[in-house]
């Protein structure tokens, strides 16, 4: 199975690294062959310009490389930490840049783009990992955890029709090795639940 693993942290020491670097080591593992996109480390421009926004519009070859990557991959794993209630903007940027239309969804004939778009990925799985400072219960009841939405609805509910599986670590601050380790367990039963061998 070819997946994709997308990471957003600009620290490459930090538990988000941890956490695709256990993805990966466990995917490979199970004998999949996996892409990993680390956005800071290749210095992915975030920016998307007004000549990229048509459907037709010839991308940069950085770009289009990315959403072959995201078109071939039967499975998907994002991690980035949760900054304010959104993803950080380096990881938007990628989202405005490589979820395309034509590429990741498609509005049907005669629909100027006002109703429901019609999903291209053929991922059948998807993984979002966040780590963050609020306390799991507090940020479901005071902010409603607002990437749990985006990621599961706004995104790939409407470019996929896969399974979608979500965890939020935290809180990271006060962390202990034995936690974090506990939790880098539960990264690599996730994938081997999720993308078992075949």
């Amino acid at each position: 199975m070819r997946l994709l693993v997308v990471l957003a942290h600009p620290d490459p020491a930090s538990f988000n690294a941890a956490i695709a670097a256990t993805a990966v080591e466990s995917l490979r593992g199970l004998g999949h062959e996996v892409v990993l996109r680390d956005l800071h480390a290749e210095g992915f421009d975030a920016i998307l310009g007004r000549e990229e926004i048509a459907e037709d519009a010839p991308l940069p070859p950085a770009i289009e490389a990315h959403c072959r990557d995201l078109e071939q991959a039967q499975g998907i794993v994002i991690v980035h930490p949760n900054w304010w209630g959104m993803p950080p903007a380096i990881m938007k940027g990628w989202i405005d840049r490589v979820f395309r239309p034509g590429r990741a969804y498609r509005f049907v004939e005669g629909d100027g783009g006002e109703g429901v778009p019609q999903a291209l990925l053929p991922a059948r799985a998807a993984v979002v990992y966040n780590t963050g400072n609020t306390p799991p219960d507090r940020e479901r009841e005071a902010f409603g955890d607002p990437l749990e939405g985006l990621w599961r609805d706004c995104i790939f509910g409407l470019c996929a029709d896969l399974t979608f599986h979500r965890r939020l670590f935290g809180v990271i601050c006060i962390s202990t090795l034995e936690q974090r380790r506990a939790w880098l367990e539960q990264v690599s039963q996730d994938m081997a639940r999720l993308f078992p061998r075949e």
